[in-house]
């Protein structure tokens, strides 16, 4: 993974570029971003740069022998530690789970990850206290062949406290040319302790441009659907990647029709499109409700005068000012609300079908307000 690999973010490239230029480098990162967010290939980008034999002006070179075996996940002196489905499983069992995985794709969540290793139910992940030891005996050797012995751990606020507690001494006395680079998602789940003895660099999300970008390029996505799934993901590289993947009816289309017919109201089709709806994946499930959030935002928007700030276009804004014209502002916040709470009862795996129904009989009770 090279920084020219990863979308956008110019700013912060040249800031972490600039960083191991100046030899400015912290012997501890906390790299903080969202889900789907670049926070996981920016450090794999950043521990190849660092250990470049023949660094670029603006990148790593791709070409030296430390940047190939980067490129594979094969350096000797670069470390990863990840969540594991269970304690039972190790991370030397799952290492080449793992390099498949990050190889595919680095923008990916942690239920993804779970996904990747064939674990089924509820498991959330786990980094136990024997990875932790596992980290103290890693760094305490020298290093094979690079500069520096690199420490990657994704996910670390899945750490109990006793491994947390294992790696705050070593980043207290950390050996020379050592690195760790500890990339988060919330740092509400991490030790205080654990955050004052680190550089925090915050991870923005992808711009729209940057996902139609990536879309376009990486996934070969046309423009028009690359600009439908940039807004619907809003940054999320990972939401994005299983819009892709998901191949139907386009969301706005499903929408639009679901949304005519709870205003006429017609009771057959609106049947029909629920049980439509409980044949979805449950992620695409939950995404429309996502949309339709997004959708009833920017109607509100448009009704209170602020079009410059409504993102749609094409057939979605035609549908944002029609339905402006149809539907008033206290029905608007009521159907949002009503919205969110389906959003969590898919969550909670209650049945879509009855939700689905239910939630379409109160929005036509609601336009009719």
């Amino acid at each position: 993974m090279l920084f020219k690999d990863i979308p956008g973010l110019v700013a912060l490239k040249n800031t972490l570029i600039h960083s191991v230029n100046v030899n400015h480098v912290a012997h501890a990162q906390l790299f903080h971003g969202g889900i789907g967010s670049a926070n996981l290939a920016l450090a794999w980008a950043y521990a190849t740069y660092i250990n470049c034999e023949d660094k670029q002006e603006g990148d790593a070179c791709g070409r030296c022998a430390s940047c190939v075996k980067m490129s594979k996940m094969v350096h000797p002196d670069i470390h990863h530690i990840f969540p594991t489905p269970s304690a039972k499983e190790t991370i030397l069992e799952l290492l080449p789970t793992w390099r498949k995985f990050l190889l595919e794709s680095p923008y990916r969540s942690l239920t993804d990850w779970l996904e990747f290793t064939g674990v089924t139910g509820n498991k959330q992940g786990i980094i136990p206290i024997k990875e932790a030891h596992n980290i103290i005996e890693k760094i305490s050797l020298k290093a094979f062949e690079a500069e520096y012995k690199i420490l990657i751990i994704w996910q670390p606020e899945l750490m109990n406290i006793e491994s947390a507690n294992s790696l705050l001494k070593i980043l207290e006395e950390p050996p020379a040319k050592t690195l760790f680079i500890l990339v988060c998602n919330d740092t509400n789940r991490l030790l205080t302790t654990i955050l004052s003895r680190t550089q925090r660099i915050v991870i923005p999300a992808f711009s729209d441009d940057d996902v139609i970008r990536y879309l376009t390029e990486k996934e070969g996505v046309d423009t028009a659907r690359a600009k439908q799934i940039a807004y619907l993901s809003e940054g999320n590289l990972s939401k994005a990647a299983e819009l892709v993947n998901y191949e139907g009816e386009s969301k706005h289309q499903w929408f639009a029709n679901w949304m005519r017919m709870a205003y006429k109201p017609d009771l057959v089709t609106l049947v029909k499109l629920a049980d439509e709806f409980d044949a979805f994946p449950k992620e695409y499930q939950k995404g429309m409700m996502e949309y339709g959030l997004n959708i009833f935002r920017d109607l509100l928007l448009w009704k209170n005068g602020a079009e410059a700030l409504v993102r749609l276009e094409g057939e979605e804004l035609t549908f944002v000012q029609n339905f402006s014209k149809a539907v008033k502002i206290n029905a608007i916040e009521l159907i949002v609300n009503e919205l969110s709470q389906t959003y969590y009862y898919l969550e909670r795996n209650a049945r879509a079908k009855i939700l689905h129904l239910d939630l379409s009989l109160t929005i036509a009770r609601l336009f009719k307000r």
